[in-house]
């Protein structure tokens, strides 16, 4: 990330909710063209989230620990404060001297950007101000939020007038946490009603609806320089799994998240090597 960071702009969108499986399912089933020509040829990485509902695991990705992969580790992080002991920090890793990821690029001369999605960014009382008000810049409005059928293109829609006002040589940092996914996503399906509620096939279609615009957002991420980019979930969340509904619980619908990260290359429209960097350690 020494490499990257200072000659990239960096965007990092966390699908809030995803689950693993209807991620795999989608992109399989080609329902995510967009997304899916981003993935390597096994689909999306299978990792575990860092918690299990968006204020903890958000708190845990801007402090450098995002996803874990889903297999034996140690595993080298990409961004780590400096701390003494860490296991998980190497060669590679950016590391910074401030509290958490977000001033630690300001520090390093990035405009940090972020555009709210569920309640945890909505600045509407001190707790929906915490995480939004670690950057420098930050957006919000209700057609960002849960209730709107059309939310991502909100969304998209503020990331492009913030790409498109921001002076060339400023390098940005732009964070968008995209509400589509979380409940109540009923209003993706046609067909499906309110009263019938939210199911795995809701889910899968609100992340079809956010596949069909995210194209949008990769354009403006990559318009002025080669940004690196993370998507991914921040949990998951459970639609009767063994009986359990919803997240913040210790189960595997809520634990297992999809994770992707590649270079978006604005002369190509397109991206580097999906799912590595130039001498990451894997």
């Amino acid at each position: 990330m020494n490499d990257i960071v200072g000659s990239h702009d960096l965007l990092l969108v966390t699908l809030d909710t995803l689950r693993y499986d209807v991620a795999q399912e989608s992109a399989a089933a080609g329902r995510t063209p967009n997304l899916a020509r981003h993935l390597p040829a096994g689909g999306w990485e299978r990792r575990h989230a860092p918690g299990s509902f968006t204020y903890a695991s958000h708190q845990a990705m801007f402090a450098g620990f995002l996803p874990t992969p889903a297999e034996p580790g140690p595993h080298p992080r990409l961004f780590a404060a400096r701390f003494a002991g860490s296991e998980t920090t190497a060669e590679g890793t950016f590391v910074y001297d401030t509290p958490d990821l977000v001033s630690g690029l300001a520090a390093a001369g990035y405009r940090t950007v972020c555009i709210g999605g569920v309640g945890f960014f909505n600045r509407q009382a001190a707790l929906g101000s915490v995480l939004p008000g670690m950057f420098q810049e930050s957006h919000w409005r209700p057609e960002f939020g849960v209730a709107s059928p059309t939310s991502f293109e909100s969304q998209v829609a503020c990331a492009e007038q913030i790409a498109g006002e921001l002076p060339a040589e400023q390098r940005l940092f732009l964070f968008v946490n995209v509400s589509a996914l979380h409940q109540p996503n009923w209003f993706h399906l046609p067909g499906a009603t309110r009263e019938e509620g939210d199911t795995r096939a809701t889910h899968a279609a609100a992340l079809a609806y956010v596949d069909r615009h995210i194209g949008r957002l990769f354009t403006a991420a990559a318009a002025r320089r080669p940004c690196f980019t993370i998507v991914c979930s921040d949990h998951g969340t459970a639609y009767g799994d063994d009986g359990y509904h919803g997240h913040r619980i210790g189960h595997e619908a809520v634990w297992t998240v999809p994770y992707a990260q590649f270079t978006l290359d604005s002369s190509l429209g397109s991206l580097d090597s999906p799912n590595s960097l130039p001498g990451e350690a894997r």
